[in-house]
């Protein structure tokens, strides 16, 4: 059942912006749970206020998040439109040729064997190219369930924050609990990264925990 939801996931958005998307919720969440501490001290915030401040941050940015999406993919579909235009506009081969080569460059090779691949490469590109007649594709339905998993991954990620808040009347020892939830979230978050990307796991949990907790205080420390 989870290896189905998870492969019917990747057919709608690809599973590093998903874990992306995760990341920055995690982020947005831990930053009022962790900043409330001093909202706690100066202004008595109370728990259920908290609990809204928490979903509504994350629902809004979840919001945002899909309309950068729809926006990115829009950006990338014209861009590819444009492309083709150029090759079919260059002068002779070599333009069309040098185009092909800015927009989807190959690290520096050494062996004239993996030179020549990439060149028969850019050469099968160029004869698709200009044997295709490209139409601009407007927003289909897989896009918009893209923008819509979208927005559900980064409002999701406040539930794992306010769950203590619903479990103890404990206002303190909930902050602390849903803190820790995130955290475990993040080094989670990364590992997972890491085990889809062919990193070293450990090492990216790590690092994706460090670096979420140093964003989140430089978020406070911004007023954010």
């Amino acid at each position: 059942m989870t290896s189905n939801t998870g492969s019917q996931l990747a057919n709608i958005i690809d599973p590093g912006d998903a874990m992306g998307e995760v990341l920055f919720g995690l982020i947005m969440a831990l930053t009022w749970t962790v900043g409330s501490r001093l909202v706690f001290e100066q202004e008595g915030l109370n728990a259920g206020e908290l609990v809204i401040a928490t979903i509504g941050c994350n629902v809004a940015w979840g919001i945002i998040d899909a309309v950068l999406f729809v926006l990115g993919t829009t950006f990338y579909r014209s861009r590819r439109l444009r492309l083709f235009r150029q090759i079919k506009a260059a002068k002779n081969e070599s333009a069309a040729l040098r185009i092909l080569e800015n927009e989807f460059p190959v690290p520096a090779v050494s062996l004239s064997a993996k030179a020549a691949d990439a060149d028969a490469l850019y050469r099968s590109l160029l004869a698709f190219a200009r044997g295709s007649d490209p139409v601009k594709v407007s927003l289909s339905k897989a896009d918009l369930l893209g923008a819509f998993a979208v927005f559900l991954l980064v409002a999701a990620t406040a539930i794992p924050a306010i769950i203590p808040f619903l479990l103890t009347d404990n206002t303190h020892l909930a902050l602390r609990a849903s803190n820790a939830i995130l955290v475990v979230l993040l080094f989670v978050t990364g590992y997972a990264w890491a085990s889809f990307s062919g990193g070293r796991p450990l090492y990216a949990g790590i690092t994706m925990t460090g670096l979420g907790l140093i964003l989140v205080m430089i978020a406070i420390a911004l007023g954010g």
